[in-house]
């Protein structure tokens, strides 16, 4: 098992923290957020790890090296054109071989051992990935998500319109006594990812969309594990959510 993580955007929401760095360097109890993120994937036994760079790369590739401070191998790849979540992968498709690999984004913070689960998770069945999610309440939120009886993943809506909204309560897919699932930003993949972000056309707002490759998989008949994050789960998006963690003990 490798990772692969996402670390090439600016994260302009933090305003002029990133001027200088990348968001994923930002820290968090005197360590960089990415630091964080791999702790918890050594801990899941993934040693080997690739970070896609992007805005103020360097910051990241001095801070790591080739991660033999931590007993890993750590390399970085560089997201030239920032087009979209769909195409930043591909920067990594010759350090993962054939291997199935962890993909997550360098601002999302989880309990180490939700990595260890998804990797329970992916060999719990035939399963082509493994999609996390948290429970929400608001619809408008994120990208919704929808299982099967064996929580597996049945369909995927990204930013729901209101008349989306109508049609899957038309359809039965939302209902007041069932849990709203959130796309967590977290996944387990094979490598047969990248036979669908190659094929990727640019969405509405003009970017490669990873949702959009995952809608492939499903579409392809592959199926994607469903598994819900317990306990924290942090998008750390702008100050306000960055000075909260700082408060934490």
């Amino acid at each position: 098992m490798k990772a692969v993580i996402l670390a090439a955007g600016k994260g302009t929401r933090m305003r002029e923290l990133t001027d200088e760095l990348p968001k994923p360097m930002l820290k968090v109890h005197n360590k960089p957020i990415l630091e964080h993120i791999l702790e918890g994937l050594l801990q899941a036994g993934v040693r080997e790890i690739f970070i896609v760079t992007g805005f103020r790369a360097e910051a990241i590739e001095n801070h790591f090296g080739d991660g033999s401070k931590w007993q890993a191998r750590i390399a970085c790849g560089r997201q030239v054109v920032q087009d979209g979540t769909g195409k930043a992968p591909e920067v990594a498709k010759e350090f993962i071989g054939a291997s199935p690999f962890i993909l997550t984004y360098g601002d999302i913070l989880v309990k180490p051992e939700t990595y260890q689960q998804m990797i329970r998770r992916y060999h719990e069945g035939e399963f082509s990935g493994v999609i996390t999610v948290t429970r929400g309440e608001d619809v408008t939120k994120g990208g919704l998500i929808f299982f099967d009886e064996h929580f597996c993943l049945k369909r995927l809506v990204e930013k729901p319109t209101p008349e989306q909204l109508e049609q899957l309560r038309r359809q039965g897919l939302l209902q007041a006594t069932e849990p709203i699932w959130y796309n967590a930003g977290i996944y387990l993949f094979e490598p047969s990812l990248f036979d669908f972000t190659a094929s990727l056309q640019k969405s509405p707002r003009g970017e490669y969309e990873l949702t959009d490759a995952i809608a492939g998989l499903l579409a392809a008949g592959l199926k994607l594990a469903g598994l819900e994050i317990q306990g924290r789960w942090v998008d750390v998006r702008d100050p306000e959510v960055l000075a909260k963690l700082e408060r934490e003990q």
